[in-house]
């Protein structure tokens, strides 16, 4: 289970637990690091003073490396009507719950770029590894992490966006395929080739010095070494943590991830402002989806609508992220799932490495498929 991602950080296992803005909590952060993966827990959507209080909380809980992670998107520009156009579509979603929609939108999650608060805390904290989302930070801010010996990840949806990583110094790269539960980390949505996770992965390992990470629809052992085989360092898994008791996850959402909602995930702007993939709902289905509001202000109306279903016993307008491999997701404490994909990737590295199995492969070539025909 050697790669340049275990030796680097110093984990047992290839294997991220990815950090799910309220999913992860620092208890599932603490029990993968301890497992000896690496944990991930995300500040992207709190304040400066939340963000010390889950960093330390986390290493209360663990001595091992674990990952913080922070969102880089560009702060949308204000516009006063184009949100009263979308606090207008979505009015009428309220009615039925006898609630209003709020009269102006909030920018309710800060962008990295503008936080040095933020950054502030992980220069004090230096967590092991901080990783972004949605686009890389300023120069200055890279080079004062590097500076402070942390390692430094970024997420790429394109070939492109990986030389970007590669480019700005970043240490090593998640090539998150669209099959990902969550929100697209694409730098710009507007511009999204929508690659998958193997294809983006090979076309990353062959271009890239850095280590790739795979992330997207795997969910157990025999994808994490697929995605070895074709040079990953390892793979990023969400959905497959989301189930573990330590997670944030409410009962609404561990039924869905265990009926038949999870056999149907889509990417939808509704709910957020930016691309994500979750189980479909209500308010995927129901939503307009032209002239959205930007990010994050359109989450700022989308979880308020949540609230006001929720409140009346309502869990169709719920943010319930998962990814296309969500009906194989599993129902364990996240030490024995970690435990249990370690066991997974032994047995699927086995296969690979049987000389009777390629021999038995290669002496049935061609029984079921007999050679074609020359051309006359």
């Amino acid at each position: 289970m050697n790669s340049r991602l275990t030796q680097t950080i110093g984990l047992d296992y290839p294997i991220i637990q990815a950090p799910m803005a309220g999913t992860s909590t620092s208890a599932l952060a603490a029990a993968v690091s301890n497992a000896g993966a690496l944990g991930s827990i995300a500040i992207g959507a709190v304040d400066a003073e939340e963000a010390r209080r889950q960093i330390q909380a986390t290493r209360a809980l663990t001595a091992r490396p674990f990952n913080v992670n922070v969102f880089c998107h560009a702060t949308a520009a204000p516009d006063p009507a184009g949100d009263q156009a979308w606090i207008n579509r979505l009015r009428p979603l309220f009615a039925p719950f006898d609630a209003q929609p709020p009269e102006q939108l909030r920018d309710i999650y800060p962008s990295f770029l503008d936080d040095d608060a933020q950054l502030a805390v992980l220069l004090d904290e230096r967590p092991a590894v901080v990783s972004f989302h949605f686009g890389l930070p300023r120069p200055k801010q890279i080079a004062a992490l590097k500076a402070a010996g942390i390692l430094l990840l970024a997420t790429a949806t394109s070939p492109a966006e990986g030389q970007a990583v590669q480019g700005a110094g970043i240490d090593m790269v998640v090539a998150q395929g669209w099959e990902a539960g969550g929100h697209r980390g694409v730098f710009d949505p507007a511009d999204d080739l929508m690659f998958a996770t193997l294809p983006l992965t090979r076309l990353l390992t062959s271009r890239l010095t850095i280590p790739v990470i795979a992330a997207g629809g795997i969910m157990d052992g025999a994808g994490i070494v697929a995605a070895m085989t074709l040079g990953a360092a390892g793979a990023q898994m969400g959905t497959a943590f989301v189930p573990c008791p330590e997670s944030a996850a409410d009962a609404a959402y561990r039924r869905a991830l265990e009926g038949q909602e999870a056999q149907r995930t889509r990417v939808s702007a509704v709910l957020s402002g930016r691309p994500a993939r979750g189980m479909e709902n209500a308010f995927m289905r129901q939503a307009e989806p032209d002239a959205i509001a930007a990010y994050p202000r359109a989450y700022d109306i989308g979880k308020a609508l949540n609230t006001a279903a929720k409140a009346a016993g309502d869990d169709g307008y719920a943010a319930q992220w998962a990814g296309q491999g969500a009906p194989l997701s599993r129902i364990m404490p996240a030490d024995q799932l970690v435990r249990t994909l370690a066991d997974e990737i032994d047995r699927a590295a086995s296969i690979f490495r049987s000389d009777e199995t390629n021999r038995a492969v290669g002496s049935n070539v061609g029984k079921n498929h007999p050679p074609r025909q020359a051309a006359p």
